[in-house]
């Protein structure tokens, strides 16, 4: 016992707080010591209580015999894992709750080839051999959106909507925030227009409508934000929407960016209330992205599915570098070039006994809703790769399936200014492949998965070890734009130290 407390104490002062203080009320006053993952040993945990994550129940393996048939929407967010490096970095195993398992693979860039043909996105897949349950198999399904070249962008209609309450005063959080925004601000050209919206106790205008050029003007009104006061976001994305249609750019974009740390408390504040109020402002046709700031009463729940209700993305900023990467780096992504993409695959029951598929818990659909227009789906911007994963149990008895279907993909997709989806197909064939001869896109999708169901000590992570983890990932390096697979091998390590 005595060896915790050590533990604990050197941890607390790495961290500059004691143990009863921090720039965060509430962050590590009641840390606690508790049983690490998958056996390990003891970690220091956040007193999570005022962070609030939705409850993820793993998708099961399906028997294809009862339901051949599996839809769901896409997800283009990656807030999951800059969340979770947040927490390895602090020293922290992530709570399981936080591990949305299809952010943490779409969080990197995979370099699928650009769309061919009329469709503004590619498709590509494969099968290999599972590697934590080598007698399963895996399917990869890839979607790449068309990149938009730089002289054929479009004017950007933007208003920063941004959450200048009490809690936002720490460090991670406002100066944060600004430093973000300041980055975006020197991206903006004449042809772009950009207001501020702040919120406290309630909606007020730092920045009316202004033209992307007048960048000194921007970088003042953002560097003069200050905190303080309650939370009355709904009032902030009200005035957000209507700044955002009086200043409607037609075939630009057309976006609401908010930043918060969701703690929102004045007037419409539940879940249920704000998704409502998103998805009536995303008829509109302006989109949303949620930028999440901050620890201690992180409202990640809330704002992953105002993002996912309000044709928008959501992105977990928790450090200067990853800012860069979605401000600066990926910001085509703020361009959407295909809108309610969603994805039906179908199974032959002769080949495939049962079928999961890994992540998308709350992006799954009815069947029916595949073809139902009125039913949302995800958005997938300029250049951005999106990747699932579907472990499958090949059925008993039933022979090869080298050079046999066994299953079938289509895609519905929207144009962004459209109502009406196209419909596409993408068949891939299963080689028998092992895993060794799989892609790298395989082999780091794959990787990324594990890792995500071995930090939450899954019933389905199967044989594995973050030291396999790190191997399979560490032979898939030869693409890597920002060293962000790099770096995974080190929260893989990280998170190895923790849980042993």
């Amino acid at each position: 016992m005595h060896k915790y407390l050590v533990l604990f104490l050197a941890t607390a002062l790495l961290w500059g707080c004691s143990l009863d203080e921090s720039d965060e009320p509430g962050r590590y006053s009641d840390s606690i010591l508790t049983n690490g993952v998958n056996g390990g040993g003891p970690y220091i945990n956040y007193d999570v209580t005022g962070e609030q994550y939705a409850e993820i129940i793993e998708n099961p393996f399906i028997a294809t015999a009862e339901e051949p048939t599996s839809t769901f929407s896409i997800d283009a967010d990656g807030a999951s894992y800059s969340n979770a490096r947040r927490f390895l970095n602090d020293g922290i195993m992530p709570p399981p709750d936080a591990l949305r398992t299809e952010e943490l693979i779409n969080y990197f860039d995979y370099d699928y080839p650009q769309p061919e043909g009329p469709d503004p996105i590619g498709l590509n897949g494969e099968v290999s051999r599972c590697p934590w349950a080598p007698a399963h198999k895996l399917i990869r399904i890839g979607i790449k959106g068309q990149t938009i070249e730089e002289e054929d962008i479009p004017p950007s209609n933007l208003v920063f909507l941004i959450d200048v309450s009490g809690s936002m005063g720490s460090a991670r959080k406002l100066p944060l925030l600004q430093e973000a925004f300041k980055l975006l601000a020197q991206e903006l050209t004449a042809e772009d227009r950009v207001a501020i919206v702040t919120y406290a106790g309630q909606a007020g205008v730092a920045l009316p409508s202004t033209a992307g050029d007048q960048t000194e003007t921007i970088i003042n009104a953002i560097e003069g934000l200050t905190s303080g006061g309650s939370t009355a976001g709904a009032d902030g994305i009200n005035t957000a929407y209507e700044i955002a249609l009086e200043n409607y750019i037609e075939e630009g974009n057309n976006r609401v960016i908010l930043a918060t740390d969701g703690d929102f408390n004045v007037g419409a504040s539940s879940t249920e209330e704000l998704v409502q109020l998103i998805e009536e402002k995303r008829e509109q046709g302006v989109f949303l992205t949620v930028l999440g700031f901050g620890t201690g009463n992180l409202n990640d729940q809330l704002m992953e599915q105002i993002a996912n209700n309000g044709n928008g993305t959501y992105e977990y900023i928790d450090n200067q570098q990853q800012a860069e990467k979605v401000l600066v780096e990926e910001l085509g992504k703020l361009y959407t070039v295909a809108k309610d993409v969603k994805v039906q695959v179908t199974f032959n029951t002769n080949l495939v006994e049962a079928y999961r598929l890994i992540g998308y818990e709350n992006r799954l659909l009815d069947n029916e809703d595949f073809e139902n227009d009125e039913a949302d789906g995800g958005e997938i911007g300029s250049g951005q790769a999106i990747t699932a994963l579907y472990e499958i149990k090949p059925a008993s008895g039933g022979g090869s399936s080298f050079g046999v279907p066994t299953f079938t993909i289509e895609f519905r997709y929207k144009d962004p200014t459209s109502d009406v989806s196209q419909l596409i197909s993408l068949d891939i064939p299963d080689q028998n492949a092992s895993f060794d001869q799989a892609s790298e896109h395989m082999r780091f999708a794959a990787g990324v998965a594990s890792f995500g169901l071995l930090m939450r000590d899954s019933e389905y992570k199967g044989q594995t070890s973050y030291d396999q983890i790190h191997d399979w990932c560490s032979t898939a390096l030869s693409y890597d734009p920002g060293g962000y697979r790099q770096e995974l091998l080190e929260l893989v390590q990280k998170a190895a130290a923790l849980s042993d």
